[in-house]
């Protein structure tokens, strides 16, 4: 039996993080692919962006839809899909075709069963989810579309090693980042009220804060 709380951690924040970051500074460590670390960094960003701004437009004014249960973006599932692509796209480009074809497979599977982790431990919606995935999927497609002619990061090992370090050790600890109870409290400061809106609210208007 999936063990669904393990693999959500796969897309959750103090993972993925640092894996972005990491991604961003391999980039910039050769001249070749140095603009692609900033293309990463302008789509990553905006990404991020985007399914924070939708958690707080509910949690904050209640902005939602109830009719698709939808509360946000599932921030897991877009993370995810927009991370995991383009990670593992640069931790193989030293390696075989073969190898590099596996690993960008994988990097494509996993957020789809993050995505679905998260719908069996009842934190998300399928529209949440769904709309996750399509967010993540379209940004790492759009990296990895702006590099198909250009030089594939080739790692050395101690890079490599490097890399993959804090990953590995942030894996065993599993300690989820506290995000949402962060972006409850800047939604409770921007919109001057008690109490965050809930799924509760969404369904019943009565219980509005």
């Amino acid at each position: 039996m999936l063990d669904w709380y393990f693999l959500t951690f796969f897309g959750d924040s103090m993972l993925l993080l640092p894996c972005a970051l990491i991604l961003f500074l391999l980039l910039l460590t050769s001249s070749t692919t140095r603009a692609a670390g900033w293309q990463w960094a302008l789509i990553f960003g905006f990404t991020g962006g985007l399914v924070c701004l939708s958690k707080l437009a509910f949690m904050g004014w209640g902005i939602g839809n109830a009719s698709y249960d939808f509360t946000g973006f599932s921030g897991h599932s877009a993370l995810a899909a927009s991370i995991w692509p383009p990670l593992l796209w640069a931790l193989t480009g030293r390696f075989s075709h073969p190898v590099r074809s596996l690993a960008l497979l994988t990097g494509w599977i996993l957020p789809f069963t993050i995505g679905v982790s998260r719908l069996e431990i009842r934190v998300h919606s399928v529209s949440e989810v769904i709309s996750g995935l399509i967010l993540g999927y379209l940004a790492s497609a759009l990296f990895l579309w702006l590099q198909r002619a250009k030089a594939r990061p080739r790692l050395s090992w101690p890079h490599l090693a490097i890399a993959l370090a804090l990953p590995l050790a942030l894996m065993g600890q599993r300690q989820p980042a506290p995000t949402q109870g962060l972006l409850e409290h800047i939604a409770k400061t921007l919109a001057q009220i008690e109490r965050p809106y809930t799924r509760a609210d969404l369904h019943n208007p009565a219980r509005i804060p």
